[in-house]
């Protein structure tokens, strides 16, 4: 089956997203800026009214000193913006790579090799890593559930295929590090046969990772894409 008549539904989006900021290093800084901001805004007010009416409550309250406030206010503010930065910076770029190789199978079989990447500078930690099996002939991929790896394996078994000889996956544990890299060499994912690619319409594989700030990063990725194209072509 060729990969343009695979899936009838449109597939998860591929691209990379973030789902979560870090609380304390994100959310705090905000909270502080948007606190002082609110006392900025307080004491331009109540420098506006007459002396008569601050001896008054409750404009007689004077929260900060302005020269401290516009103090804390530029600290804040360099913060929020010097962390912004850097979580770009520090930014993982999770990616893909497959082809046709031999080596993983039992009797070296011909094995479609899929191997994860971190393109950032900077490591980053799995947080989860889920899988989404789409058998040949079953319904939309939205309908499969997202499972872990063992039960993928369960699942892939009733169908039929082997372990080892039919495929192999990786599975990866919470905290295991992605490390950046400007080669690109990749952690092996999984490694499936020629039949594992009739058989199988879609594996999409859901990571999540935490990167150095604390942010959660989130891509997923189908590890049969281009493998029917590719089945018959003369390996390296």
């Amino acid at each position: 089956m060729s990969d343009a008549g695979r899936r009838s539904a449109a597939p998860p989006s591929d691209a990379q997203r973030r789902v979560r900021r870090s609380p304390l290093l994100f959310t705090a800084p905000l909270a502080l800026l948007g606190v002082l901001t609110l006392i900025l805004i307080w004491e331009a007010i109540r420098a506006n009214v007459t002396a008569e009416a601050r001896t008054e409550w409750p404009w007689r309250l004077q929260l900060l000193d302005v020269d401290a406030l516009g103090s804390l206010l530029a600290v804040a503010a360099g913060a929020v913006l010097a962390r912004a930065q850097y979580a770009r910076t520090v930014r993982p770029y999770l990616g893909w790579r497959s082809s046709w190789a031999k080596g993983h199978l039992q009797d070296d079989a011909p094995a479609w090799r899929v191997g994860i990447l971190n393109g950032g500078q900077h490591i980053a930690a799995i947080e989860s890593w889920d899988c989404q099996v789409v058998l040949a002939g079953a319904s939309a991929s939205g309908d499969a559930p997202w499972v872990d790896v063992s039960e993928a394996v369960t699942e892939l078994a009733a169908a039929g295929l082997a372990v080892a000889e039919d495929f192999q996956l990786v599975e990866f544990g919470a905290g295991f590090p992605l490390v950046g890299t400007a080669g690109y060499e990749t952690v092996l994912v999984g490694a499936f046969s020629r039949r594992f690619v009739e058989s199988v319409d879609a594996l999409y594989l859901r990571v999540r990772v935490t990167d150095v700030v604390g942010d959660s990063h989130e891509r997923i990725g189908d590890c049969m894409k281009g493998a029917g194209a590719l089945a018959h072509a003369p390996l390296d």
